[in-house]
C-alpha cells in the first residue's frame, strides 16, 4: 500500500507579497537547493538595482520587461527565458503587464 503525498502548490492558493509598487511575488515551492516563484508585474513598475548570491533563471509567461545589468540591457517578452549569475547586479522596468516564473538556486533565505 502506498501513501499519497501532497507535493503540489497551486499559485491560486498562495497570497501574493508586495515587494515594491506594482511587483507581487508568490513563493510556490522550495527546499534548501532551489526555489520556484511566480511574479505579477504591473506596467511601468520598477524593480530597483539589486544583487543576491543566488543564481536566477526566469521565464516570461506574458508581457514585456526591460532588464538592465552593468554590462548592458535586454528585453524579455512572452516565451523568453533569461539568467542572472550569482551576485550579478540587475534591475528592471516593466514595459507591459507581465507574469513571470523564476527559479533561484540555492533558495533565497530572504524570501522564506
Amino acid at each position: 500500500m502506498s501513501i499519497m503525498l501532497d507535493r503540489t502548490t497551486n499559485k491560486e492558493n498562495v497570497r501574493p507579497i508586495k515587494l515594491v509598487e506594482g511587483v507581487f511575488r508568490k513563493i510556490l515551492t522550495y527546499n534548501e537547493s532551489v526555489m520556484l516563484c511566480h511574479f505579477l508585474l504591473e506596467k511601468d513598475a520598477k524593480i530597483p538595482i539589486h544583487n543576491h548570491k543566488e543564481h536566477q533563471i526566469g521565464y516570461v509567461i506574458n508581457g514585456k520587461i526591460k532588464f538592465l545589468t552593468e554590462s548592458g540591457a535586454f528585453i524579455a517578452k512572452k516565451g523568453d527565458s533569461y539568467v542572472f549569475d550569482s551576485n550579478e547586479k540587475h534591475w528592471a522596468l516593466i514595459i507591459e503587464k507581465a507574469e513571470v516564473i523564476e527559479v533561484f538556486h540555492p533558495s533565497r533565505d530572504d524570501y522564506k
